[in-house]
């Protein structure tokens, strides 16, 4: 039995069903070079080597680091609201969903240190991320604003908005603190905080379930 033979373009469609795990594939090493390096110092080598791949086919699938970079927080992102919606699953609390996410992250203080460096950049708004992280603020607080905490509930002082804000701004705090003094426990002081808010709502009348 003969079999028909492969032409240059079956040859091409073959090379291309590999794509986007590769493009996975760097983008998860991408993560991990940004996080032990930081994006300024990271390398486009340095994130080919990891991911098994030559620095021209990088540059096939990204144009640059900066393209890396967005992909990168992208997944990151994914990666937290998946882990975020298994917690829920799970049938974790919420005053405590937060800090099980954050629990990697603040478990390792060069990773965190990376991201808070990024993260404060970007708030230049000629930064490569910046657009990234105002879209993140804004999503984050419309999930603290319409999700099961009681974050989403207005009361007498607070608009669920300026909650969100304060939950956000006490994260960012946290992350600080954390490094600047390790034998505190930021995630258990998240949580006091998560369980304040609860607490405040109880004793306004709104619940999670109003």
């Amino acid at each position: 039995m003969s079999s028909t033979p492969s032409t240059p373009s079956t040859r091409r469609r073959g090379s291309y069903a590999t794509t986007p795990a590769r493009r996975s594939q760097i983008v998860r090493a991408a993560l991990a070079s940004f996080a032990e390096h930081g994006y300024e110092r990271a390398s486009l080598r340095d994130i080919a080597a990891r991911a098994g791949v030559t620095h021209p086919a990088l540059l096939r699938h990204f144009s640059g680091k900066e393209e890396l970079l967005l992909a990168a927080l992208a997944q990151r992102e994914a990666d937290e609201e998946e882990q975020a919606a298994r917690i829920l699953a799970s049938g974790t609390a919420g005053p405590a969903v937060l800090g099980e996410v954050l629990a990697e992250e603040f478990a390792d203080p060069d990773y965190q240190r990376s991201w808070l460096a990024l993260a404060i950049a970007a708030t230049n708004p000629t930064h490569p991320a910046h657009e990234f992280f105002a879209g993140r603020r804004e999503r984050l607080r419309t999930r603290l604003r319409s999700g099961p905490l009681r974050t989403a509930y207005d009361s007498p002082d607070l608009t669920a908005d300026e909650k969100a804000v304060m939950v956000l701004a006490m994260l960012d705090g946290l992350r600080m603190q954390a490094l600047l003094d390790p034998s505190q426990e930021p995630l258990r002081l998240l949580e006091v905080f998560m369980h304040t808010i609860d607490e405040f709502e109880d004793v306004t009348g709104r619940g999670a379930g109003t």
